[in-house]
């Protein structure tokens, strides 16, 4: 019994270290840079693996949004505050698109092959977003037209890119997800204003041609 105690207060502790810097991150989010956020749906407790939402399939634990809706968020800094207070282990969910960014995203492992490359080539990349599982590079907003007509215009697309536009979303450093932690693989710059990050275009030319060029498998995940 007093093993279990000594645990349980080990994890309260831990859970207390996180708070400030969740909140203050989530604070940076929507009024430093003026990304639109909510808390997302924390990871069922009772398994890393599966979601605290009501869907037993979800394919996304703990990295998405659910009460509140996406709808929801904002850059008020007294919502955001009231969220974190009351949920402090909340994932920072961005609503992409609009006056945030957009992301375009692929498997870790691919992710890390193609990013190599492109830095071999002196590309220039904004803020990378790092889960165990996907990598997402921040890009510009876009619309679903602009979108659509550059994947029209590829040849090839893999299967494995997806796309987090107008009424997406994506879990923001540093959340804690079902897949695991959320991290800056390539953070934004120390002390910056709202972070510079680049056109679509850019990112899936170069990305699909650095996969391509690679032979890098790219399986859906």
């Amino acid at each position: 019994m007093r093993e279990i105690l000594k645990r349980r207060r080990r994890l309260l502790s831990r859970r207390n270290d996180k708070r400030p810097e969740l909140i203050s991150e989530a604070l940076t989010f929507a009024t430093q840079w003026q990304w639109p956020v909510l808390p997302g749906v924390a990871p069922d407790p009772q398994g890393r693996a599966r979601c605290g939402c009501p869907d037993p399939e979800c394919t996304v634990p703990g990295a998405h949004p659910f009460d509140p809706g996406l709808l929801a968020a904002t850059t008020d800094a007294r919502m955001v505050r009231w969220w974190w207070t009351n949920r402090p282990d909340a994932p920072i969910v961005l609503a992409t698109g609009g006056q945030a960014p957009c992301a375009v995203s692929l498997p870790a492992a691919a992710a890390a092959h193609a990013l190599d490359l492109l830095d071999r080539r002196g590309m220039r990349l904004g803020p990378v977003v790092a889960s165990p599982t996907r990598w997402a590079v921040l890009v510009r907003p876009y619309s679903m037209q602009q979108l659509g007509e550059l994947l029209y215009a590829k040849d090839f697309v893999p299967g494995a890119l997806r796309f987090h536009g107008e009424g997406g979303y994506l879990a923001l450093p540093p959340s804690e997800t079902g897949h695991g932690a959320v991290r800056w693989e390539r953070a934004p710059l120390p002390g910056s204003a709202t972070p510079w990050v680049p056109d679509v275009e850019a990112v899936v030319d170069a990305v699909v041609d650095a996969l391509t060029r690679t032979g890098v498998s790219a399986p859906e995940l």
